[in-house]
């Protein structure tokens, strides 16, 4: 399950960084061949066997992603339109508008859909084991964490809101694909490469550690600089990139990828492993105070959550792949120009 959920995240961000140099270079290419080439980027990338490396390229890529966030909220603020929405170029769809509630006509798959989308971004607990275990101090993880929920909250919340504030009902996903101005979009979303190679490599790294160290055990090739060591390293990591590659070419739209994600796996890592470890550390004394019964009801609300995500949620994840291939989305391993 860990693996699965990991490789179709690196598949998802080998679609997203296709989808950046679609749009940088006028779609100059077939679509597969840029998919190839960050597949390419991404194994290199990931040689390195420990998580040192990964930490110096991280920072650079949230400086680029803070980047690309603020000049998209800049962009999106001084522009006079925007250019597109789901429903038509702009003003088709009428003058923008915001609302706090779907609009009339919203179809219950669309809306667990956006809740699954929702969900993904806050679910990134699966790496924190592995995160903790190469810390130089384990024991400040929790003040790793504090920060990393303050700022996530502010990214996820803040920035969505403005940007909604100006695009209204013409936003796309990603959202940098509605702004007006071609030298707007390509200037924000140019810096959304770094951070999608350096995520995938994150979860590249993860995935192959898991497979590499059942594969050589307790070899001295497991943690020596051996030819035998390393050449295992990188066919298991080009092998994880590879099966990326054709997840990123079948699924066909960056929501659908989302969408999968949040409910076959986030329902499980975000939500029922909890309720479920709550209840195996705390059996015979769930009410035992008022303290634990609410506790106890949190979890049983956690839990019921995390079953609807994983059931009604994968069949509308289902359910928007196949209206996406009946319908005008890219067809799998296809050159079709997938630029916002």
């Amino acid at each position: 399950m860990l693996l699965a959920n990991n490789i179709m995240l690196i598949g998802f961000h080998v679609l997203t960084g296709a989808k950046v140099i679609n749009t940088l270079s006028d779609h100059s290419m077939c679509t597969v061949i840029f998919s190839v080439i960050v597949t390419l980027m991404g194994i290199i990338m990931s040689i390195p066997r420990t998580l040192k490396h990964v930490s110096f390229m991280s920072m650079g890529s949230a400086a680029c992603m803070g980047l690309a966030i603020l000049l998209f909220l800049v962009f999106a603020g001084i522009e006079k339109a925007p250019l597109v929405g789901y429903n038509g170029d702009y003003p088709t769809d009428g003058p923008v508008r915001t609302y706090a509630f779907p609009l009339p006509g919203t179809t219950w798959v669309a809306c667990m859909n956006a809740v699954l989308n929702i969900t993904f971004l806050w679910v990134p607990q699966i790496l924190f084991p592995t995160f903790i275990s190469e810390m130089e101090k384990p024991q400040d993880f929790p003040k790793a964490l504090a920060v990393l929920a303050g700022i996530s909250g502010f990214l996820f919340i803040i920035p969505p809101a403005i940007g909604f504030r100006y695009l209204g009902q013409y936003s796309t996903a990603p959202a940098f694909g509605s702004l007006g101005t071609a030298a707007f979009k390509k200037g924000s979303f140019a810096f959304v490469i770094v951070p999608t190679l350096v995520i995938g490599v994150i979860y590249a790294n993860v995935s192959a550690k898991f497979i590499y160290t059942r594969i050589m055990g307790r070899s001295r090739h497991a943690h020596s600089n051996t030819v035998i060591g390393w050449s295992v390293w990188t066919a298991v990591m080009a092998g994880i990139w590879a099966i990326a590659f054709i997840f990123a070419e079948v699924i066909p739209s960056m929501g659908d990828f989302l969408s999968l994600l949040g409910a076959v796996f986030d329902s499980w890592f975000g939500f029922i492993f909890f309720a479920v470890a709550y209840w195996q550390m705390n059996r015979g004394k769930l009410f035992n105070s008022t303290g634990k019964s609410v506790m106890t009801i949190v979890h049983i609300v956690v839990m019921i959550s995390g079953l609807l995500l994983l059931g009604p949620g994968t069949y509308a994840a289902v359910k928007a792949i196949m209206a996406d291939y009946s319908g005008t989305t890219r067809p799998a391993f296809s050159c079709k120009n997938v630029a916002i």
